[in-house]
């Protein structure tokens, strides 16, 4: 069965704070957010309209999930999402988490790289704005 692409329309943003950093403001709202900490530095994925100025940032993104829950010992998932986007020339983030994967696409590359899976065999499918998780 081929694997199910779900686009979400929120635009994401990565920032990026000092090591040992916490983000000051809300950043769990949304469809998809992420804190990662290293030795070397604190990231943050969110929702790109809460994101203070200042904070470094690169973005927007919009977030595509996969539909889940996906086995852990399921093999060859990432590959399978990204090989057309290599073949494309698109630059991605992936992220996973306990349930599935996600890919953050540049927000102007997210029609070319849905082509670019359609072509390749992957489903794709656009969510809607919703209230979900925005409480």
């Amino acid at each position: 069965m081929p694997l199910h692409l779900m686009t979400h329309p929120e635009p994401l943003a990565i920032a990026r704070l000092d090591a040992g950093d916490e983000p000051s403001w809300e950043w769990t709202r949304g469809p998809f957010a992420s804190l990662t900490r290293t030795e070397h530095e604190t990231s943050i994925v969110g929702l790109a309209e809460l994101v203070p100025a200042g904070v470094t940032t690169e973005g927007p993104f919009l977030g595509v999930e996969v539909a889940g829950p996906l086995a852990f010992e399921a093999v060859g998932v990432m590959a399978e999402i990204l090989s057309p986007l290599v073949s494309a020339g698109i630059s991605v983030l992936a992220m996973s988490t306990f349930d599935t994967d996600w890919i953050l696409v540049p927000a102007g590359e997210i029609t070319t790289a849905s082509e670019a899976w359609r072509k390749a065999g992957l489903i794709v499918t656009s969510t809607t704005l919703s209230s979900k998780g925005d409480a």
